[in-house]
């Protein structure tokens, strides 16, 4: 992507280097959704129990490195910035932007504490993305899925959380989980968010409209999402599948929904929850 000298959105807070206090509560928004029907319910997250946890010091190169990791973050926010108010006010409303929150280790949000573990995402509490950049290095090595533009779907998707956010999907989310079975529940995740890849792959075809895409950039994006998805990350944890326990959705589901949303440009287009196969 290119993405130097570039905008850089001002809607960015840096909490790296501050240690802190954190639990694990899993991956992305679903990760995290236990405690976000606590905080949509009324409950407090700040009462949840906090272990201590460890920052540790980062290098010099590893400074430098993730310093023009955050410059990159940074324009990627104001690209989906940009390509958001574009869309709202094509549909007659307008777009509230997020904050981004840099940290390392751990980092506090409305809805709980979360540490590097738990992986980008996104809390309607405070309506803010979070993200360890040492995600990129985790997308490289563990989910071999490198390049900046596999770092970008991933912020991407987690904006398109907030989209949802702003249009009532994460509140009927909360509402359906108080109702439903665990398993009953699961499959509304995952049209929740093979949604999210949708966004990404809206937000990318603004992008490429822009002229900013590189060559290999989806790419990236689809070995990322294919990285990440349900039936792989189970069969690389514990060797076999089960549907039943699917939160985010199949390899290829995502990958089909990010290339959906890239190739069409329309949000009509993405409505994940009325699709029969899901």
């Amino acid at each position: 992507m290119q993405w130097r000298g570039r905008r850089q959105s001002s809607n960015v807070e840096d909490r790296r280097g501050i240690s802190g206090k954190g639990i694990a509560v899993g991956g992305g928004l679903l990760g995290i959704i236990i405690v976000v029907v606590n905080l949509l319910m009324g409950g407090d997250g700040q009462q949840l129990p906090i272990p201590n946890t460890v920052s540790t010091p980062l290098s010099a190169e590893e400074q430098a490195r993730q310093d023009s990791l955050a410059e990159f973050v940074k324009v990627v926010l104001a690209e989906t910035e940009d390509v958001w108010h574009e869309v709202f006010q094509k549909s007659g409303s307008g777009y509230q932007e997020p904050k981004l929150v840099l940290f390392n280790g751990s980092v506090q949000s409305s809805c709980g504490f979360a540490e590097s573990a738990t992986g980008p995402f996104y809390c309607p509490g405070d309506n803010n993305v979070y993200i360890d950049l040492s995600f990129y290095q985790e997308l490289q090595d563990r989910f071999k899925a490198g390049g900046d533009f596999a770092m970008a779907y991933v912020i991407a998707h987690e904006v398109g959380h907030h989209v949802q956010n702003l249009l009532g999907k994460t509140r009927e989310m909360a509402q359906l989980r108080q109702r439903l079975s665990a398993e009953e529940y699961n499959r509304y995740s995952v049209k929740l968010e093979l949604q999210a890849d949708f966004y990404a792959g809206l937000w990318a075809h603004y992008v490429q409209g822009k002229g900013l895409l590189e060559a290999g950039d989806i790419e990236e994006a689809l070995r990322a999402a294919h990285a990440i998805g349900d039936d792989r990350l189970q069969m690389e944890a514990q060797g076999y599948v089960v549907p039943e326990a699917f939160t985010h959705g199949t390899s290829e589901e995502r990958m089909y929904w990010f290339r959906r949303g890239f190739e069409t440009g329309d949000p009509r287009q993405g409505d994940t929850f009325s699709d029969p196969r899901l």
